[in-house]
This record gives C-alpha cells, structure tokens and sequence, in this order.
C-alpha cells in the first residue's frame, strides 16, 4: 500500500511562488508515472504535471513555462516549483503515483489528501 502525503501549500500573492513536495511510503511494484493534480472549487480535478517512468514530462498547457516538476531517484519525493502563481491557480493540490502492485495486478491510482494553494490578486 501507497501513502501519499502534500507540503507546501499556502498564501500567497500572484506573481509569487511556492514549491509543493509530496512524500511517498510504501512500495510499488512498477510505477508508471509521480504527478500533480489540482482541482479549483466547483470544478473537475485536472492533470497540473507529470513525470513517467521513462523521465518524459508533461504539463497543463497553462502552466508551462512556470511550473517545473521533478523527483528523486527512488520515487519517495515528488516536488512541484510554481512560479509567476495567477489568482486562477488557486486549488487543492494532490500528489498521485499510478502504478502496479504486483506484477498480476491491474494499474492503480494513489492519491494524497491535498494540500491548499491560495493565489490573492
């Protein structure tokens, strides 16, 4: 089993920045991919960034450029630096492993509890 757990988020004003960090405990048998995931009031959870196993990775379009995504070696820490933060980033932020258990079972998602990221204009 995966535990999932977000630091990092806070107050803070547009134009600002924060780095989110995510710790995971527990073992998978083969992860797919560390990613972030946001999701604002009143609407649906959204892929923010993400690192595959292969090292390739991929970001909202309207992060790109200001948010960068990166991880340690043994996949325990998963970090995202926002920079240039607009008002409309404001959400929860979670932290998510997809992979397999073992190597019979099917893919999973794990997910953290979220941390707030509040951007004031």
């Amino acid at each position: 089993q995966v535990q999932l757990v977000e630091s990092g988020g806070g107050l803070v004003q547009a134009g600002g920045s924060l780095r989110l960090s995510c710790t995971a405990s527990g073992s998978l048998f083969r992860i797919v991919a560390m990613g972030w995931y946001r999701q604002a009031p009143g609407m649906m959870r959204e892929l923010v960034a993400q690192v595959t196993a292969g090292g390739s990775t991929k970001y909202e379009d309207s992060v790109e450029g200001r948010f960068t995504i990166s991880r340690d070696n043994a996949w325990k820490e998963v970090y995202l630096q926002m920079n240039s933060l607009v008002p409309e980033a404001t959400a929860v932020y979670y932290c998510n492993i997809r992979g397999y258990s073992a190597p019979t079972a099917g893919g999973e998602d794990y997910w953290g509890k979220g941390t707030l990221v509040t951007v004031s204009s």
